[in-house]
C-alpha cells in the first residue's frame, strides 16, 4: 500500500513539473508570430533549433522563468554572423515578462512596434547595426525601468522625444549613426553614465541642465549643435571620454575641465574663441582641438598631454620650452602645431626627435627650424606667408 502510494506521488510531482514547464499560451504565440516575421540571412542557422514542437524555453536566444519569456536575444552573438532579416513584429509587446531585448546586427528593416511601451519590466533594449527605419516611438518613455537603450547604427529619424530624457534609470543611451534631428532633450536620470549621439544632424544649443552629473562619457561629434558648452562642462566633473568635434560650438573652454581626468577630448572644427587655459597640470592622454578659431598663447600646462592637435587654429607667440623638453624625452608621442600663427620654438636644429614622437610646425609665421614628417593635409608649405602673419598682428 505506501508503494503504491509513493508512485502515486511521484507521479503527481513529475505531472506538476512538466505543467511548471509549459510555456504561457501568450508567449508561445508571440514567439511564433516573431519567428513569421524574421529569417536566417544566407550563412545563418540561429533558427534552427526553433521548432515550436518542442518547448520553446530551450530555443537559441530564448531565456525562460517559470512559464513566461524574460530574455529573448535574437541572432547569433558571434562575431561574424550573418544576423537576421525581416521585420519586428507588434507581437513582441505580448511578451509581458521580457527584461532583456537585443538583435544582433543584421538586416532588420522597418519601425520599431509602438507595442514596445507594453514591456514594463524592459532594462535593455539592444537593436544596433541594422535598418531601422521611423522615428523612436515617444511611448518608449513609458518603459520607466529602462536602462539600456541601443539603437545605434540604423536609419533612425525625427527627434529625441523628451519622454526618452525622463527615463528615470537610464544609463547608457547609444544612438549614434542615425539620422536624427532636433534638439538633445534634458535627461533626468541621475545615474547616466553614457550618451552616445555622434553622427546625426541634431541641432541647437546644449542646455547647462540637460546633462546630468554623473555622465562619464559624452559624444556629440558630427553634428550641427550651436552655442557655448562652459557652463556645461563645469557640471560634467565625472567625465573621462569628451567627444564635441564638428559642430558649431563657440565661446571658450573652461580651463577646470583640463582637471578631470579626461582620457580623450576632441573639440575639433567648432568655432570656439579665446585662450584655452587648464586649471593644474595633469596627465590627459589625447585633447584635440584641432579645426577651430582658438588664439592667443599657448598655455605650458598643455605640455602634460601625450597626444595634443592644436593644428589649424589661431594661436600665436612662442611655443613654451616645457613642449620642447617633454617632446625630446617622448613624453609627449604626438605635438602637432601646424596652421597656426606661432612665431618661435626654442629647439635646436641637430636635436633627435624620438621615434615614438611626431612633430608637425609648418605653416606658421617662423621658418621650422628642423624638418619632421607632417599629415598630408599641412600641405607643402613650411611658412606662413609674411602678409597674413602682419594681417593677423594687426
Amino acid at each position: 500500500m505506501m508503494m503504491r502510494f509513493a508512485k502515486l506521488l511521484w507521479c503527481l510531482m513529475f505531472l506538476l513539473r512538466l505543467t511548471e514547464a509549459i510555456l504561457d499560451p501568450v508567449d508561445f504565440l508571440a514567439l511564433q508570430a516573431i519567428r513569421k516575421s524574421l529569417d536566417d540571412l544566407p550563412g545563418s542557422k540561429f533558427f534552427e533549433s526553433w521548432d515550436f514542437t518542442s518547448d520553446p524555453c530551450g530555443f537559441a536566444g530564448v531565456y525562460c522563468q517559470g512559464d513566461k519569456v524574460v530574455i529573448l536575444n535574437l541572432g547569433d552573438p558571434r562575431a561574424g554572423s550573418p544576423g537576421l532579416s525581416g521585420r519586428i513584429d507588434p507581437a513582441i509587446g505580448k511578451l509581458s515578462s521580457l527584461t532583456d531585448l537585443s538583435i544582433v546586427p543584421g538586416r532588420i528593416m522597418g519601425a520599431l512596434p509602438p507595442t514596445l511601451s507594453q514591456l514594463k519590466d524592459l532594462r535593455i533594449l539592444a537593436i544596433s547595426r541594422n535598418f531601422i527605419s521611423g522615428e523612436i516611438p515617444a511611448s518608449l518613455g513609458e518603459v520607466r525601468r529602462l536602462r539600456t537603450l541601443d539603437l545605434s547604427y540604423n536609419q533612425l529619424t525625427g527627434t529625441i522625444s523628451p519622454s526618452i530624457g525622463s527615463l528615470p534609470e537610464l544609463s547608457n543611451l547609444l544612438l549614434c549613426h542615425n539620422h536624427l534631428t532636433g534638439s538633445i532633450p534634458p535627461f533626468l536620470s541621475q545615474t547616466l553614465t553614457r550618451i552616445d549621439l555622434k553622427r546625426n544632424s541634431l541641432t541647437g544649443s546644449v542646455s547647462p541642465a540637460s546633462l546630468p552629473p554623473s555622465l562619464q562619457y559624452l559624444s556629440l561629434a558630427w553634428n550641427q549643435l550651436t552655442g557655448p558648452v562652459d557652463r556645461v562642462l563645469l557640471r560634467l566633473n565625472q567625465l573621462n571620454y569628451l567627444d564635441l568635434s564638428l559642430n558649431r560650438f563657440t565661446g571658450t573652454i573652461p580651463g577646470r575641465i583640463f582637471a578631470f581626468p579626461i582620457t580623450n577630448l576632441q573639440l575639433q572644427r567648432n568655432f570656439f574663441y579665446g585662450l584655452i587655459q587648464p586649471a593644474s597640470q595633469v596627465t590627459i592622454s589625447t585633447v584635440d582641438l584641432s579645426y577651430n578659431r582658438f588664439s592667443g598663447g599657448i598655455s605650458p600646462l598643455l605640455s602634460s598631454v601625450e597626444n595634443l592637435y592644436l593644428n589649424s587654429n589661431r594661436f600665436i607667440g612662442e611655443v613654451p620650452a616645457s613642449f620642447v623638453e617633454n617632446l625630446l624625452s617622448a613624453s609627449i608621442q604626438t605635438l602637432y602645431l601646424q596652421h597656426n600663427f606661432l612665431t618661435g620654438i626654442q629647439i635646436s636644429p641637430a636635436a633627435e626627435i624620438p621615434v615614438s614622437s611626431s612633430l608637425c610646425l609648418q605653416y606658421n609665421c617662423m621658418v621650422p627650424p628642423l624638418q619632421t614628417p607632417c599629415p598630408l593635409k599641412a600641405g607643402p608649405q613650411k611658412t606662413r606667408p609674411s602678409t597674413q602673419c602682419n594681417e593677423w598682428r594687426g
